[in-house]
């Protein structure tokens, strides 16, 4: 690695390290030039929030786990789904800036003190089904397995975007962590059969 290199590296890193999170144009407000961020990325010194956000990895493991304890502590009737379940999986880069929970329909609405949550509403099946649990700081943090993640967010891909969702069909399949049965079986759940048959069927 050659000297100009390294000091890119060394400045977009004390810029994160400064901020605790930084955007894209920071990096560029300080002469970074954005082609190294997704180096960063790729080598794993930064870790991509989302669209033009980055913070340092180490933590990001900790808030982000810490975070979904903290919301099955405060919302005991929700279920860690969609963009932080596909994290929880390992099925997204994308790092959530909230965490995002399923409800039952009539629940009433949290508002927890110093934690962002997105909440989506289900009711029957589609809230119960494909429920797993971890555990994190000793709480047991109830979250959808891997094929209902993907069905849910084709149901909600008007919240976490299309490609999101397709990207974490592709990768679910790719990596054997489900099977086109399985997903079928929570596409009807969710009613997304006709959006997500296709994508199966074209990667048999």
């Amino acid at each position: 690695m050659s000297d100009g290199h390294r000091t890119y590296r060394e400045r977009a890193l004390a810029l994160v390290h400064d901020r605790g999170i930084a955007r894209a144009r920071d990096f560029k407000a300080a002469g970074i030039p954005l082609v190294y961020l997704k180096r960063l990325t790729d080598s794993g010194d930064l870790a991509r929030l989302g669209r033009g956000l980055y913070q340092i990895p180490d933590r990001v493991g900790e808030d982000v786990a810490h975070n979904l304890a903290e919301a099955a502590r405060l919302v005991p009737n929700g279920v860690v789904s969609l963009i932080s379940a596909l994290r929880r999986h390992e099925l997204t880069t994308q790092l959530p800036h909230a965490v995002w929970m399923t409800i039952p329909h009539k629940a009433r609405t949290p508002n927890p003190e110093g934690l962002r949550l997105e909440i989506v509403r289900a009711t029957g099946d589609a809230m119960s089904a494909g429920i797993e649990h971890f555990d994190v700081e000793g709480v047991s943090v109830p979250v959808y397995g891997v094929a209902k993640t993907v069905a849910d967010c084709f149901k909600h891909r008007r919240h976490v975007g299309e490609d999101v969702a397709i990207e974490a069909l592709r990768d679910a399949l790719r990596q054997r962590k489900t099977t086109p049965a399985e997903l079928m079986k929570f596409a009807a759940i969710d009613r997304v059969t006709d959006q997500i048959a296709p994508f199966i069927k074209a990667m048999q």
